[in-house]
């Protein structure tokens, strides 16, 4: 058989190992100084100026929009558009907060939203925000998304949870809007059990999002920030500030167990994501001489940090087809992604706005995937490849 994924970890002995170690010798396994160091380490990595660990990517996405309505960059009630083919988490924040979600179609040929389709939903819409799902290690037009959020002052932030890795137009996706999220669950880039990471450049969103992460108190902001918010809210004693809590928040920490694992992974992330980019160039070869599949087009990216196989069928007749030929060829498989969100049961019970999406139900219907990762052997990748020929 050959599963979504093989291991835990990348290079799973060695880390396994160097985990029990630690845990063995460590006297703190609550938030401490490796979940700071790993978050320093990422934002290298990412470039970007702040990364705020916490402990998944669903919290991620959650406090990332509990953040913007602290600040008042959204306020309940406003129209917020997602990719229409996303996760659930994506999408949930925006109903419990009180945004409105108004699903934004993607484009088969790259699994993604594309600028073309962020207009025309927002011209009828007049979306304040835009939430969009890096699907699977692809993108749309990053730039030109932005660009046109910057025109109609729509604050942009990316979910990267697929897509880690990934360049388009010179940068990471996930470096493109205000903030972005990122998870390091199991079979994801890279793994720490559960967690997950958010960067930004934008001081004052990393402020709300420390913030926000833990309780809303000022614990683990810098001294100079904790000042700042002390005087502004009339604390006068350190011994006053220990239970003072500034804004709406959760508890989303992660552990030094994440953190630990984050900066060991992250060392062999460069590799991970370098083998995944050649196991995916050698499956679209096969898909590009099928006939019965639409090839994806990744021309406008320059690195496609490939999450898992994708397979977009002509219709959904194929795609019964070759669920059939990949199950009996032993290859574990699933839909792509969660497919058409508006599809989704809690969509239905939960919001009124129902858009036309063609590429969406496209995908719903006539898509799936298949692991991809670093374990994979020429084998594996010729057996996947017989299942298209």
């Amino acid at each position: 058989m050959i599963p979504l994924m093989k291991s835990t970890f990348f290079n799973e002995f060695e880390t396994k190992k160097a985990l029990a170690d630690f845990i063995l010798q460590t006297n703190k396994l609550s938030m401490d100084q490796h979940c700071f160091e790993f978050e320093k380490q990422f934002a290298e990595f990412h470039n970007t100026k702040h990364a705020i660990l916490v402990n998944s990517g669903a919290s991620a996405n959650l406090i990332l929009i509990q953040a913007l309505l602290n600040l008042g960059r959204l306020k309940k009630g406003d129209k917020v558009g997602f990719s229409a083919v996303t996760w659930s988490t994506n999408v949930m924040p925006i109903i419990q907060l009180g945004l409105v979600p108004i699903a934004v179609d993607c484009v088969p040929e790259t699994l993604n939203c594309m600028s073309s389709n962020l207009k025309h939903t927002h011209e009828k819409h007049k979306l304040k925000a835009f939430f969009i799902t890096n699907v699977l290690g692809f993108s749309g037009d990053l730039a030109n998304i932005k660009k046109y959020c910057d025109s109609n002052n729509i604050v942009l932030i990316e979910d990267n949870c697929e897509s880690l890795g990934s360049k388009v137009d010179g940068d990471f996706t996930g470096n493109f809007g205000l903030g972005s999220t990122f998870s390091f669950f199991v079979a994801h880039h890279m793994s720490t059990i559960e967690g997950g990471m958010l960067v930004t450049n934008d001081e004052e969103l990393a402020e709300m999002l420390v913030i926000v992460r833990a309780n809303g108190w000022d614990r683990n902001l810098s001294a100079i920030t904790q000042k700042k918010y002390r005087q502004s809210h009339q604390i006068k004693s350190e011994f006053d500030a220990k239970y003072t809590f500034y804004d709406l928040a959760y508890n989303v920490r992660p552990t030094e167990i994440t953190g630990f694992l984050g900066k060991m992974q992250l060392k062999y992330l460069p590799d991970n994501i370098k083998t995944r980019e050649a196991n995916y160039r050698v499956i679209e070869s096969v898909v590009k001489q099928n006939s019965d599949l639409i090839p994806l087009v990744s021309s406008h990216m320059d690195f496609v940090s490939n999450f898992s196989f994708p397979f977009v069928c002509k219709d959904a007749a194929l795609r019964d087809k070759y669920i059939k030929e990949f199950a009996g060829a032993g290859i574990e498989i699933r839909p792509m992604i969660a497919g058409n969100m508006q599809l989704q049961p809690f969509f239905a019970k939960y919001s009124t706005i129902k858009e036309e999406l063609i590429g969406a139900n496209h995908l719903h219907h006539c898509a799936f995937y298949c692991g991809n990762y670093p374990e994979l052997t020429d084998t594996d990748l010729q057996t996947i490849s017989s299942c298209l020929i």
